[in-house]
């Protein structure tokens, strides 16, 4: 009789959840670590969101539409909140929400000062693991605001740690671990480590409270917070009762002192008006700081509480604080409390254990602190913009009425969305979000699944069927990603179940062809199939603002836009080959996506009548073309991405797909070799692999070669750590000359952070390392291969000249990309500065960020510090130098460099 599996108690409980059984997505940690500065809460008549809600209202100030605070839990919805506050007897600011610099604050701006990580966190959220390093000494909130402001782009931006607050370990450790017990009954231990040589106090202030919904009307009755009689085992309790949440009660098990308030906005203090309440918002921080007693409400009621513990810990020892929240009433809320915990904690082992059971230590952990990031970067995203428009907080401006977002007004979102960073990016990014489904998929495909669907949604999706980008600026152009973010879901499903959901495929299929034909009809002006994307989320990359409209008559036809647009073909022809296997019926939707392919092949090669190549057959590379009025063109003498995204247009289509599809094998066999209205246009050859596989690819067996040539010299895009997101090239080769249009233009290779403004901020895509890029590559060879074989190699020149298969390559790339978080030979890891703590400190060393980019020389993290956004990838990265099919025998030459 064969042994019974096993299944993990966390697979279980995902089961349950897909089964409708037991929603365990019902609490999670889906409050933001920033809602202050961003546009849901800018009523400005300018549209300056940073400014006109900053963090120092944002303790006194209501917020509208979400909430923020630190290593917090919410509900679904959002209505009752649960997260840390902290005061260390020093600072002018209770802690109740980390701190950083504005957009325009600072030499590279929107960047959080303070260090906190995502240690760990399972898909149904029944085991979270947060750390906060809290300075023993007073915040230099002034003094990091002034100094930054006085550095120029050319210097480094100034972080918490150049300080001196952490020297001699003089800061507290702070853990907040979560474990549930039931979907809707949850246990929170607060650990206090202080890592000082003296004894110190920390006030501990674990908070819980009520988003503030009734304020703007319409949103039913007021809930509310009062104190009860505590159970046995418990020291305080609470209940807390919302009209559609329902009663939920949390209790104590250590002493503290009961503190009311209301989460109202202190208008006296913001806006020298009458308060609407005696009681408001920053009561706990005039109560705690500034000995105000009559700041809260000695009635024990309201919608903000806190449970104000102070402890006393002499150097190198620990405190606690536990609490439990339920929406049943308990006898005994602490019965079997660490037994739980540790039992959770556990269970996660066992989960992550099963996902990589043969990896080494540091790897483990490399990929369990990148999955923890995804988790925690779950936020609810809530945004109505046709109410924000009209103002239903504020009167609006005049302006308002053409300002952001304004074409918008069907967009009504109030969910939970995977973000890149909780703190930087606090809202969805289109394109980031489809990598990070890729990661997602890996732990929860279920999740992974709702969120492509997501977007795609009638309340999201515009009427002219464009995705919105992100709510800075819902109708900037990301690139058309989401067909091959929906095509890995689908397979990283079949993967884990023996079985794809072609349903899903359907529904996504169909929202996607409004977007397919969103493209062709606003961005290929002409209509000869060269498009003309814009922005598309690559920041500076190009010589000027490609956001922005060249003068009248001028045309700038992009490689990078037109080699997504051939991708996004290729994908939805996969899309509707994979469905037909079940419905003949969507084999015409595969023949029209793929004629649609091979006449954006046949112009992007300079073929058709309608305009030149962008192909440079000199460099042997794409690039982006200026059109002039009088009908000449000039290239774009850039090496970077733009010219290298034309290689993403591949996939494989095998017997299984074609096995229904007879027209559409007629139509292959009918442009044999890529031939195509008399030229060969691209890599679709007549000849099938030894699977019987086709190969279809915008770049064909002449230009993959000589992409490779370049992509692999260290001098031009190899970095000892990936890709370049710019050729090294332009560190010396930057002057373009006069351009058409544009005037004097140059491009330099920049391996760090941006010095140029254009597009602000610290993003830079003109030379550091970028994961999804990367990882879209990687993707690409390994599709080459398969069909290929082994006997195609190309001569590697960062290995002597040495041939490697396309695999061998991409496993090189992979491991390159990985090593920026392994510990290098020499024991330092290139993520983290030389003399950083991250390196050798041991309260330090374990600790992991997930940078929004790297830097193309050292591999150390740039960008958003905590963007564990397609950085996640991390993971999927990790996973891969396990596969049994990767050759071995470069990485022993790999080390020794």
């Amino acid at each position: 009789m064969a042994e019974k599996k096993i299944i993990p108690a966390e697979q279980q409980r995902l089961a349950a959840q897909r089964q409708g059984q037991e929603n365990w997505s019902l609490w999670g940690p889906y409050l933001a670590e920033r809602a202050w500065g961003t546009v849901r809460e800018d009523y400005s008549p300018a549209g300056t969101a940073w400014e006109y809600f900053d963090h120092d209202q944002a303790r006194s100030r209501a917020y509208r539409w979400s909430e923020d605070g630190m290593g917090g839990i919410c509900d679904e919805q959002q209505r009752l909140c649960l997260a840390l506050a902290l005061w260390n007897g020093r600072d002018p600011i209770l802690k109740e929400r980390a701190f950083g610099l504005t957009g325009n604050q600072g030499n590279h701006g929107e960047d959080v000062k303070e260090y906190y990580f995502y240690l760990d966190g399972t898909p149904s959220h029944s085991w979270l693991y947060y750390l906060y390093k809290y300075p023993q000494a007073e915040y230099p909130y002034a003094q990091m605001v002034a100094e930054n402001a006085r550095r120029s782009r050319e210097q480094p931006t100034l972080n918490l740690l150049d300080m001196g607050v952490f020297d001699d370990s003089r800061y507290w450790d702070v853990a907040v671990q979560y474990a549930k017990v039931t979907p809707a009954q949850i246990q929170m231990r607060i650990l206090a480590h202080n890592r000082g040589p003296e004894e110190a106090t920390l006030h501990l202030l674990p908070t819980l409270w009520f988003r503030n919904t009734w304020s703007w009307g319409g949103e039913g009755e007021k809930p509310r917070l009062q104190g009860i009689p505590a159970p046995g085992g418990a020291e305080w309790a609470v209940r807390a009762v919302h009209p559609t949440l329902g009663t939920y009660f949390l209790y104590g098990r250590q002493v503290a002192q009961s503190l009311y308030t209301e989460n109202e906005s202190h208008a006296q203090r913001l806006w020298d008006q009458p308060n609407p309440s005696p009681w408001v918002k920053d009561a706990f921080h005039r109560y705690v700081i500034q000995g105000e007693e009559k700041a809260v409400n000695e009635a024990g009621e309201g919608t903000k509480f806190a449970a104000w513990h102070q402890v006393t810990v002499v150097g190198g020892g620990q405190a606690s604080m536990e609490l439990m929240l339920s929406a049943q009433p308990l006898e005994a809320p602490f019965a079997g409390f660490s037994e739980r915990l540790t039992q959770r904690q556990a269970e996660a082992d066992d989960f992550f254990r099963q996902l990589l059971p043969e990896g080494t230590g540091e790897d483990q952990q490399i990929l369990r602190q990148a999955l923890a990031g995804m988790i925690w970067n779950k936020q609810f995203f809530h945004y109505d913009v046709a109410r924000w428009l009209d103002g239903d907080q504020f009167p609006p401006p005049a302006n308002r009425k053409k300002g952001r977002n304004r074409r918008w007004r069907h967009f009504k979102a109030a969910d939970v969305l995977s973000v890149p960073d909780s703190w930087e990016f606090p809202w969805f990014a289109a394109w980031d979000l489809t990598f990070h489904c890729g990661v997602l998929a890996l732990m929860d495909v279920d999740f992974a699944k709702r969120q492509m669907e997501l977007l795609l949604r009638e309340d999201y999706l515009h009427p002219n069927g464009q995705i919105p980008a992100y709510e800075w600026a819902f109708g900037d152009v990301n690139p058309p990603v989401h067909a091959a973010g929906a095509l890995k879901v689908f397979r990283a499903e079949r993967v884990q179940r023996g079985q794809g959901d072609l349903g899903f495929l359907q529904r996504v299929l169909h929202k996607l062809l409004l977007y397919y034909a969103w493209w062709l009809n606003r961005k290929d002006s002409e209509g000869n199939g060269l498009f003309e994307g814009g922005f598309l989320g690559l920041d500076n990359i190009s010589v000027y603002d490609r956001s922005q409209p060249l003068p009248p008559g001028y045309r700038l036809k992009q490689a990078d836009a037109t080699g997504w647009m051939a991708m996004f073909a290729l994908n939805l022809t996969v899309m509707a080959l994979e469905i037909t296997t079940e419905d003949p019926g969507y084999e015409d939707i595969a023949i029209q996506c793929y004629a649609q392919f091979l006449a954006i092949a046949n112009v992007i090669g300079g073929h058709s009548a309608d305009g030149p190549s962008l192909w440079d057959p000199k460099d042997n590379f794409f690039k982006d073309l200026i059109l002039e009025p009088n009908g000449q063109y000039r290239r774009i003498d850039v090496f970077s991405w733009v010219g290298l995204i034309p290689l993403f247009a591949c996939e494989i289509v095998d017997s299984r797909l074609l096995a229904k599809a007879p027209r559409f094998q007629a139509l292959l066999e009918r442009y044999p070799g890529g031939f195509f209205d008399g030229h060969t246009i691209c890599a679709c050859p007549a000849r099938v692999n030894d699977r019987g596989e086709h190969l279809l690819s915008l770049v064909d067996h002449t230009m993959l070669p000589a992409l490779l040539q370049r992509l692999l010299r260290e001098e031009e895009f190899l970095s000892p750590y990936g890709i370049r997101s710019l050729s090294r090239l332009h560190a010396t080769q930057h002057d373009l000359g006069m351009l058409p249009g544009i005037g004097e233009a140059l491009i330099k290779y920049e391996p760090g952070e941006s010095r140029s403004p254009l597009f602000g901020g610290n993003s830079n895509w003109r030379g550091p390392i970028w994961m999804p890029t990367n990882y879209y590559l990687l993707q690409t060879l390994e599709k080459f291969h398969r069909y290929l074989g082994d006997n195609f190699k190309v001569p590697v020149p960062c290995l002597g000249g040495q041939e490697l298969t396309l695999q061998a390559i991409s496993h090189l790339l992979a491991d390159r990309l990985a090593n920026i978080f392994r510990r290098s030979p020499q024991g330092n890891r290139p993520l983290f500065p030389a003399d950083s703590p991250f390196q050798n400190d041991p309260h330090w060393q374990d600790l992991l960020l997930f940078c929004e980019y790297f830097h193309g020389e050292t591999g150390q993290g740039l960008g958003a510090a905590h963007q564990t956004g397609w950085s996640g990838l991390a993971a999927n990265l990790i996973l891969r130098h396990y596969r049994k099919d990767i050759p071995l025998f470069w990485r022993k030459k790999e080390m020794e460099r």
